[in-house]
């Protein structure tokens, strides 16, 4: 009799992960409204920051998209969306490599004028917190508000190679984030708080005079050092 209970609940959990299966979406989640940003075979819907296309540095591979550095250094840069998204709930998941730093970056404003997607839009942090470089201060660690918010009590990442589960909140400038399901962030951008945190960032300097000022843009999934790998990123507007 145990032995077949287990049985049947490993057939269950067998459906269930075909049900899951990566960058697909269920019945509930299209009625709910929600939309795949990568469709696991392809950069559609994509293009390099201040570009027409998607540099050689990303690619797609076993249903990830993968920023890859040993590719030829002019087919780097960020992505971002080609749609612009104002108040959306954004779901994803991450791995890097051992000591590989990445990020995602919204509220992006693509215009000449800015040279990087950081320069305009805040970033929830991706990182090897164990080896990578930037794991220096506790803002810095992977899926805090980057240079902002956050420390070592709520940023849990998976070791590095397993994917790590990313939620993304934006609702009227009200943002907050969870990673692997643990809340890293709740705040209004704009509010007091807000101000005296970018007053007490790297974001207070003169070349950010721009920065998070539009609650609405463009997604960004950043190169740094070290590869990266995502897949599952699906958007709802709400």
């Amino acid at each position: 009799m145990k032995t077949a209970v287990l049985f049947a609940l490993a057939g269950l959990s067998a459906l269930v992960s075909m049900a899951q299966e990566p960058n697909t979406l269920s019945k509930k989640e299209k009625k709910e409204g929600w939309k795949l940003l990568f469709d696991g075979k392809s950069t559609k819907g994509w293009h390099t920051y201040l570009r027409d296309t998607v540099g050689s540095k990303w690619q797609v591979k076993d249903g990830a998209l993968v920023f890859d550095p040993s590719q030829p250094q002019s087919g780097g840069g960020d992505i971002v969306t080609n749609e612009e998204y104002e108040n959306f709930e954004l779901n994803l998941e991450w791995k890097v490599s051992k000591g590989s730093n990445s990020g995602i970056i919204f509220d992006v404003q693509e215009n000449p004028k800015y040279g990087a997607t950081y320069l305009t839009g805040p970033e929830m942090q991706v990182l090897d917190n164990k080896d990578a470089s930037d794991n220096k201060k506790q803002n810095h660690l992977a899926g805090c508000l980057y240079d902002m918010s956050g420390d070592s009590t709520v940023s849990k990442p998976h070791p590095v190679g397993e994917w790590n589960q990313v939620r993304l909140i934006q609702n009227k400038g009200h943002l907050t984030f969870w990673l692997n399901g643990i809340q890293t962030f709740d705040g209004q951008m704009g509010s007091d708080e807000w101000n005296n945190m970018v007053a007490h960032s790297k974001f207070a300097g003169k070349a950010f005079s721009d920065f998070a000022k539009v609650a609405k843009g463009r997604i960004a999934l950043q190169q740094h050092p070290g590869s990266s790998e995502w897949r599952n990123i699906k958007i709802r507007q709400l």
